[in-house]
């Protein structure tokens, strides 16, 4: 009889986190709010979200639109969780490039 717990496949009672591939694109924070355009990075990125690093001194709002010029997409996002210099945002929408940007 073959064992039916497959020690590679364990439950820790966690649930469990999405894939994320890792990716190092540059992005920018709009707010819509005069000269509030924030560069970013963009770690990991998936269909649902994405991992910023942002500046320390950065002050990013619970909802912005995201441009990352190397997608051509705008993403509107919110912030789902921030540690540090990290921001983990999830995707509501998409928008074409904002007229204001310049990049």
């Amino acid at each position: 009889m073959a064992n039916p717990v497959d020690p590679l496949q364990q439950h820790t009672g966690e649930p469990e986190r999405e894939h994320r591939p890792r990716v190092l694109k540059g992005g920018t924070v709009i707010t819509g709010i005069q000269n509030s355009e924030i560069a970013v990075m963009l770690r990991n990125q998936h269909a649902g979200g994405a991992e910023l690093k942002i500046p320390l001194e950065a002050r990013v709002p619970d909802r912005f639109l995201l441009y990352v010029p190397l997608d051509g997409v705008a993403y509107r996002c919110e912030v789902r969780w921030r540690r540090n210099d990290r921001v983990g945002v999830q995707f509501t929408g998409t928008e074409p490039k904002p007229k204001l940007h310049y990049g």
